[in-house]
């Protein structure tokens, strides 16, 4: 990792949903290690990059499944899309 990268990396701040997201506190409460492996990708990294917080941002929260992984920006996309028409 070249000390850009490292620089980067360290400005990214915290997801500010993180502390009350119910997936974390619902989902997968009963899977930390897991949990922690989101967590560190997408709440303490790029949590732009999350799919619950793609859809949270351009449709609302109640918008946001129970289901919607972090993971899944292809199904946030396709949610986002059908709701913008």
């Amino acid at each position: 990792m070249t000390s850009e990268n490292c620089t980067l990396w360290s400005n990214m701040a915290d997801c500010a949903r993180l502390s009350g997201c119910p997936f974390f506190q619902d989902t997968l409460s009963n899977m930390p290690s897991m949990s922690e492996s989101y967590k560190r990708k997408y709440c303490r990294g790029d949590h732009t990059a999350c799919a619950r917080y793609l859809v949270l941002d351009a449709l609302g929260s109640q918008h946001v499944s129970g289901d919607l992984f972090p993971n899944m920006e292809e199904r946030a996309r396709a949610l986002i899309a059908a709701n913008e028409r």
